[in-house]
């Protein structure tokens, strides 16, 4: 927690803390808080760890950014818009504004006249939060319980038409494996994946592990469809090798200037790479290095993130954008202000 200010950043970063504070629900009020202050340095390390709750140090580092023109997130819009990317996606570690930055394309992609869907895989998803449909955008999000529950209920109805009931229990059982969950969200995911033949989808994924899992049962199932003779919708067909068309799709790595999610982003794409998807665009999120503080605790903050800007110039050969840290709530309307 930041407990003083001096300038406007470090005075809007408090008043956003202590907004959400206040908003904390009901049943926690009465439970007894801690609070644990916010540091100039990243808690990595022992010496860092074991100087958490005790003291601070400001170190200001000294290096700099060494690419000459950083990119905006409107720079990555206009690409995606001129090569016609047809299925994005936004992966990430959890928390570093994937949903965001998906809200954020889709209404750039939108202004430019595409007719964008916008999608999310995250059993946590909240994009009626974020942005509304509206002219040239539809949204969806894939339930993974609701999905199963369509799945099964189509299998059984085709089964009751020419099984009887001892061999209709046997399906019903088959139905209860967990692969099924796994096909029934394989089938959704192609079907959304499959809109891209008349408009640009946009997927808002789950955290690292959750869209690894998702990607991994769509490799595993489309060989499944290779080895089958049995009824198999055209999405599902389609899926895999539009997945692997970097003509057509495109992963955005969205990352903070700090170790771990660069570090987890950097093994996300390794990964990636492993599956036959390719990646081009990183976004650095949340930036305090933008927003050119003079707070000494947020400006030592900010000198710490250059060491990663620089690792992810140097990684992804210099495509990435960088967006400065808000102290608004962005959705709605502020999603505009991501793309000037």
């Amino acid at each position: 927690i930041l407990t003083s200010y001096d300038d406007s950043i470090s005075e809007n970063y408090y008043k956003k803390q202590q907004s959400a504070l206040l908003k904390m629900p009901k049943g926690l009020r009465g439970i007894a808080t801690y609070m644990v202050p916010l540091r100039a340095y990243n808690i990595t390390g022992l010496d860092n760890v074991r100087s958490l709750l005790n003291s601070d140090h400001f170190a200001v580092s000294n290096e700099k950014v060494n690419a000459k023109t950083i990119l905006h997130l409107k720079d990555i819009v206009d690409d995606l818009y001129s090569t016609n990317k047809k299925v994005i996606f936004t992966m990430g570690k959890g928390g570093v504004g994937k949903t965001t930055i998906a809200a954020a394309i889709t209404l750039g992609l939108a202004k430019k006249g595409r007719k964008v869907h916008l999608t999310t895989t995250d059993p946590a998803g909240h994009l009626n939060f974020v942005i509304n449909e509206s002219s040239g955008i539809t949204m969806s999000r894939i339930d993974e319980k609701k999905e199963l529950e369509k799945y099964q209920n189509e299998v059984l109805s085709k089964a009751r038409k020419t099984m009887s009931e001892e061999d209709l229990a046997y399906v019903k059982e088959d139905l209860k494996s967990p692969c099924t969950q796994e096909i029934a969200v394989f089938r959704a995911f192609a079907d959304i994946v499959d809109k891209a033949e008349d408009q640009t989808v946009v997927i808002d994924t789950a955290p690292t592990g959750h869209t690894l899992l998702l990607l991994e049962s769509t490799e595993s199932y489309n060989q499944q469809i290779k080895n089958s003779h049995g009824e198999i919708q055209e999405s599902e067909r389609k899926l895999l090798p539009r997945l692997h068309n970097a003509a057509e799709t495109e992963v955005l790595i969205v990352t903070l200037a700090e170790d771990t999610p660069v570090y987890e982003a950097m093994r996300l794409e390794e990964d990636l790479k492993r599956t036959g998807i390719m990646t081009k665009w990183w976004i650095i999120n949340s930036s305090l290095y933008k927003t050119n503080t003079t707070n000494k605790m947020l400006a030592a903050k900010a000198s710490n993130e250059v060491k990663w800007i620089n690792k992810v110039d140097m990684h992804s050969k210099g495509m990435f954008a960088v967006i400065p840290w808000s102290p608004n709530e962005i959705k709605g309307n502020k999603l505009n202000d991501l793309l000037l």
